[in-house]
């Protein structure tokens, strides 16, 4: 994987030589589909969210920390699952959560990488408010 260090500058660790091989990276499971679309707890409760994170260990599809519930942080919380990786079209960097570093890139994981490219962000359709904007952390 390649991680970023704030400044722009790169290591590649871990995985660079072969962006597939995920041996010895804990927490990553390149064969898991995501659980969804949208944002499990959010669906389940009939909220909104402003990006997407996909947990990349059990697939679980979370809101981002911008986002009202933060239900991304709150799964690693439960789970200690300590990868995320975007879920956003055209992005496909990594967060650890308990290093805390980015990175820019990691191991495919099962398809599909994103939401679907109509849904809208913030989404979904029919459930943001009007002042969104205004409620973003």
């Amino acid at each position: 994987m390649t991680s970023t260090d704030g400044t722009g500058n790169t290591d590649n660790t871990d995985n660079a030589d072969n962006a597939d091989n995920t041996a010895g990276v804990d927490g990553i499971d390149p064969d898991v589909p995501p659980s969804g679309t949208g944002c499990v707890e959010c669906d389940a409760s009939g909220g909104w969210w402003f990006h997407l994170r996909r947990c990349a260990l059990c697939g679980h599809i979370g809101c981002c920390d911008d986002s009202p519930s933060r239900h991304a942080t709150a799964h690693h919380a439960e789970t200690g699952h300590p990868l995320i990786r975007s879920f956003e079209p055209g992005e496909e960097w990594f967060w650890d959560f308990t290093s805390g570093e980015l990175y820019e890139s990691g191991p495919a994981l099962a398809p599909p990488v994103s939401h679907p490219a109509d849904q809208p962000t913030p989404g979904p359709a029919g459930r943001v408010p009007a002042n969104w904007a205004d409620t973003l952390r």
